[in-house]
């Protein structure tokens, strides 16, 4: 990791409304850790009053001021936690000293930590979560600072008028956090590298994924809002890296990315329709990505499921029937699209957007 850079505040540039996600795959970043120090309190003053005319002045010195509080607030504008790449260290004002004259000492200011939505915050000392970032609004103090010292003023009584002391300000919270993205998106597009699912991405919505003809051309997730009817609800789109054997183990781009499809409210799991050399059958094929599924996060095979046969320009008719044959057999509703010839992808947004709207409806 490379030097620190201490800034207490952190935004990005403004994002298109039609492509969620532009970022280069080299600065794809999900994950950070960052150490979080909250500013100290101000020490109370101890001052007596020292003013012609006035004999019996007495104590006359201020609190401290309160030392400022380091926030992680979300920034819909963001992508990725690339900003904390090379961010070690936040730090918050500390408070000012009170001063004579009752003069209080002013607070200091509050470090923000700006996140896209999606983003875990834990303590990693303590393992507890700290916050959990789902809008562009939220906001969650996650390090306290310390409060400012009451001055001599504060003290006196009329047993003891002239106090000579004051209280110290209070240290600020301070801890070792860790910030995970998991990508907050409606739908998720599943299944083995080269199903398609970079160009279907990039059919539907303003998204460019690298698409080329060898597997894993997508090396981190692609979002994209899908419009049907300017009058309607979109919906956001996400491009996930395929999965292969043993992902949920490691192998391939493994958990790394696996993570993403948590949130992701309705899963379109896409199978090659093209004969492929040398390949799986369908059943496998399909078996292969479910078992990486289930072995990650077993809900995952709960959630609502769209089986999507792709390339169906190019489709061989033997695995046309054995996708509807394991279709039935999981009781999953099919479809067939092709991404050349727009056949058949009218229909899967339809169905999408639908299914979407009940699920919504649940959630409410």
């Amino acid at each position: 990791m490379s030097d620190p850079a201490p800034p207490t505040e952190h935004s990005g540039p403004a994002a298109s409304p039609h492509a969620l996600h532009s970022t280069p795959a080299l600065v794809f970043i999900d994950e950070a850790t960052v150490h979080v120090q909250a500013g100290r309190g101000g020490d109370g003053s101890v001052a007596f009053r020292r003013e012609k005319y006035v004999p019996r002045g007495g104590p006359s010195g201020g609190d401290g001021g309160d030392g400022g509080s380091v926030i992680v607030a979300g920034d819909r504008s963001l992508n990725t936690l690339y900003h904390l790449r090379h961010t070690r260290h936040v730090r918050a004002d500390r408070g000012r000293h009170g001063e004579g004259s009752n003069r209080a000492g002013r607070s200091g200011a509050d470090a923000r930590i700006r996140v896209p939505p999606g983003t875990i915050v834990d303590d990693t000392t303590s393992g507890e979560r700290i916050a959990e970032i789902l809008t562009g609004e939220e906001e969650v103090v996650v390090a306290r600072g310390g409060r400012g010292g009451r001055g001599n003023a504060r003290f006196a009584t009329a047993t003891r008028q002239a106090p000579d002391w004051a209280e110290d300000g209070r240290e600020g919270e301070e801890r070792l956090l860790r910030f995970e993205l998991k990508l907050l998106a409606d739908v998720g597009l599943v299944g083995l590298p080269n199903a398609g699912k970079s160009t279907f991405i990039s059919v539907v919505s303003a998204a460019r994924p690298k698409v080329a003809d060898y597997p894993f051309t997508t090396l981190v997730p692609q979002l994209g809002v899908v419009a049907i009817d300017p009058l309607r609800e979109p919906f956001v789109i996400a491009d996930l890296p395929g999965l292969i054997a043993g992902a949920a183990s490691g192998a391939g781009l493994g958990v790394q990315f696996l993570k993403h499809i948590e949130r992701c409210r309705v899963l379109v799991h896409l199978v090659d329709l093209s004969a492929a050399p040398g390949g799986q059958d369908v059943g496998a094929e399909v078996s292969t990505v479910e078992r990486e599924l289930g072995a990650f996060n077993p809900e995952l095979l709960r959630r609502t499921r769209f089986l999507v046969g792709s390339k169906l320009d190019a489709a061989d008719q033997e695995r046309r029937l054995a996708l509807r044959h394991a279709a039935d057999g999981r009781e999953l509703r099919v479809f067939e699209v092709s991404s050349v010839s727009r056949a058949g992808v009218p229909q899967l947004l339809n169905a999408l957007e639908e299914e979407l709207a009940r699920v919504r409806s649940r959630a409410e």
